[in-house]
């Protein structure tokens, strides 16, 4: 008991700024709500209902982490409380406790990219599906933030907000092509990080420029600047795949290369995959602030699709993200960030080799190996 107050109120303390929305007289504290969501949402609630379900059956457990001295409240008491807190605060809260548990490993990569949630769209109510723009540290695997927008559209306004709420000095950040924008790649500069971006046609002037330093160099034109390269060949779930990695300074006559700030290098990643004798050939195209070697530039790229893989498909696959229908208030951003919480707590808890899906059903099983998630021990 002792071991778990001493516990419990270092969790606490990281919620001391959070404001309580109830203005009336209150049944229960507001940690009461947060503890039994986090740990309801680590073992495989999906919703407000079954926390509450979750909390019954757990009831003589968490009575040890908070005050159930009133009961368990109410799955519309949740929603109504979570529907209420402020997203920002909550988030701000929760990745100070993450943090402080799990220290984030210093000029790592931060992915950069969006996505929708397709069941907070109501018709009813007119209320558009919201589109979240995470931040992800491919190293330790935890969540660093996330900004609401209306659309996927709304990606360039959204990715300066996120910028500026991480601590991203010495980190390089990488981001897809939609966040490919001069005014982007300044406020990485200004917050003292480095950028690797994936061109496309949005900035088809750069991107032809780029493609034709490469074009020529892979038809055996002597490059202007040395071109490193590298290469990696793996066999895994029923496919071929082949990829080569080349990067060079970026030339002084590159098309439109004064309006990106501090561009230093440009480079091409092109992958050959084979599977059922089906070929696919893919040719993406970067810009680097800083001249990284072939192999460090190769697993810089390599690192961005971690969000999908590592954060995003598990979201959707493992946590259900697309299938939740909560939609009240603030309760869908307050819900997809317990999601991310849960998500990273569990990712970081190493002692269970198995996937995350297994590790929710045995925290939900066993009430050590709960506390041991939730404490980051």
């Amino acid at each position: 008991m002792p071991v778990i107050s001493s516990r419990l109120s270092s969790i606490q303390s990281h919620f001391e700024s959070l404001t309580d929305p109830r203005t009336r007289k209150v049944t229960y504290p507001l940690m009461t709500f947060i503890v039994i969501a986090i740990c309801g949402v680590i073992c495989g609630a999906d919703d407000f209902v079954a926390i509450t379900r979750f909390a019954k059956v757990k009831r003589s457990w968490l009575g040890k982490l908070v005050d159930l001295s009133k009961g368990i409240p109410s799955h519309d008491r949740f929603n109504a409380i979570f529907a209420a807190i402020k997203p920002a605060e909550f988030e701000r809260c929760l990745l100070s406790w993450i943090t402080a548990l799990h220290e984030v490993t210093g000029g790592q990569v931060i992915a950069i990219d969006g996505k929708t949630l397709r069941g907070s769209f109501d018709k009813a109510s007119s209320k558009s599906a919201i589109h979240m723009v995470s931040a992800w540290a491919t190293a330790n695997s935890i969540s660093l933030g996330q900004v609401v927008t209306a659309a996927k559209s709304n990606e360039i306004t959204a990715i300066p907000k996120l910028l500026e709420m991480l601590a991203i000095e010495g980190a390089i950040v990488t981001i897809d092509a939609m966040g490919c924008q001069t005014e982007i790649a300044q406020k990485i500069i200004d917050r003292g990080a480095d950028y690797v971006l994936n061109v496309k046609g949005n900035q088809q002037t750069l991107r032809d420029g780029i493609h034709d330093v490469f074009s020529e160099y892979l038809n055996g034109k002597p490059p202007a600047h040395p071109v490193g390269t590298c290469a990696h060949t793996q066999k895994a779930h029923g496919r071929n795949e082949s990829r080569w990695a080349y990067v060079c300074a970026a030339p002084k006559a590159l098309p439109d290369r004064d309006r990106w700030p501090g561009l230093k290098a440009i480079g091409t990643v092109i992958t050959n995959t084979t599977r059922d004798g089906k070929e696919c050939i893919d040719v993406r195209y970067y810009i680097l602030s800083k001249k990284l070697s072939p192999k460090k530039f190769a697993r810089v790229v390599a690192s961005h699709w971690s969000i999908e893989n590592q954060l995003h498909w598990q979201l959707d696959v493992t946590f259900r993200e697309d299938h939740s229908r909560i939609r009240k208030g603030h309760a869908d951003v307050n819900f997809s960030t317990l999601r991310k919480t849960a998500l990273t707590l569990l990712k970081n808890e190493t002692t269970a080799k198995v996937g995350i899906k297994n590790k929710r059903l045995i925290a939900g099983w066993d009430d050590d190996y709960l506390f041991q998630v939730l404490i980051g021990a």
